[in-house]
């Protein structure tokens, strides 16, 4: 874990294929955004920005991508993947590098090249 904020965890993946791949997870067990009450959806909504902000500063990304899923887990939670040039589809969705690779690497694939 990362840091606990007042609407989640913010914890780093243990799949390092993309260097600093964050998630953001709800402290409130909900499948849908618009679930949570509008105050906390909007502090929840301000503090996945702030841990993206913080994972953007820590690796120098040269884009973020940002992904609410919950199709395969249904609980709240935000998926921050640094993307970089140098990465194999870098203009596709990280979800098209098969599973095996992106979950089986020890090593950043861009450190490797």
């Amino acid at each position: 874990m990362i840091k606990e904020l007042t609407t989640g965890y913010a914890v780093i993946s243990k799949f390092q294929y993309y260097k600093g791949y964050t998630l953001f997870l709800s402290k409130e067990h909900v499948s849908e955004l618009h679930n949570l009450k509008p105050e906390k959806r909007s502090l929840f909504l301000e503090e996945m920005s702030k841990v993206a902000e913080a994972v953007y500063g820590a690796v120098k990304p040269d884009k973020l991508n940002y992904e609410l899923l919950g199709n395969g887990q249904p609980h709240l939670h935000w998926h921050i993947i640094p993307r970089y040039r140098t990465d194999p589809e870098f203009k596709s969705p990280v979800w098209i590098i098969d599973k095996k690779i992106r979950e089986g690497k020890k090593h950043f694939h861009h450190l490797l090249n």
